[in-house]
């Protein structure tokens, strides 16, 4: 039995990793394609580097509002807000480079016995035909929803400190870009698994 979920266990994980070395490519992919992948990748990589330290004044505005509330009876105004802005950026900025890990969830329980060529041609189809329409829709009336909150000067209404909305939604817009442009190198990789039968960078 504990064979059985370690072996469930790899699986998951392999297809997390999407199933092989992406920073290498296969000799016979060709060049431009293979250069647009390791690309994208290592500009997602880089972004995912830098998003991770918005962790950092999460923490400690969070420590801080705990300690002022519980020790000093003084809770702050700006903590609330900026836990929920904070978190909102460090998700939205990071999607990108968890699609290029392969980490958004999925229906693997399915997806995991299916041929490298099945899924190949089920990840290539659904990013056609659902993935980027959807996400070109939504970039488009983000756009619109971020400029109208600058225009009006948008304010969060619940709490006293009322901070400007635009920034975090601002980070929504450029989450979606980062989105699109990350989902240009998984619509390669699916392609190359559909036709190839394996996935870049994966030995068999």
């Amino acid at each position: 039995m504990s064979d059985e979920i370690n072996k469930l266990d790899i699986s998951d994980e392999m297809i997390a990793e999407r199933r092989g070395n992406q920073n290498k490519m296969p000799d016979d992919m060709p060049k431009l394609m293979a250069n647009i992948i390791l690309k994208i990748d290592k500009f997602s990589k880089i972004v995912g580097n830098i998003v991770c330290w918005i962790t950092v004044p999460l923490i400690l505005a969070m420590t801080y509002e705990v300690l002022a509330r519980k020790l000093f009876l003084a809770p702050t105004y700006w903590a609330y807000d900026m836990s929920r802005f904070l978190y909102g950026a460090l998700f939205m900025l990071g999607a990108g480079y968890a699609l290029s890990k392969g980490v958004h969830i999925r229906a693997d329980f399915l997806y995991r016995n299916f041929k490298t060529k099945t899924q190949g041609i089920i990840d290539f189809w659904l990013y056609i035909l659902f993935y980027f329409p959807g996400m070109l829709v939504f970039c488009y009336m983000t756009v619109g929803f971020v400029e109208e909150s600058i225009r009006r000067g948008d304010k969060g209404m619940d709490t006293a400190w009322m901070p400007f909305l635009w920034p975090i939604k601002t980070c929504l817009l450029v989450g979606i870009i980062f989105l699109l442009i990350q989902g240009i190198s998984e619509l390669l990789k699916s392609y190359w698994a559909a036709t190839r039968g394996k996935w870049p960078g994966q030995d068999k």
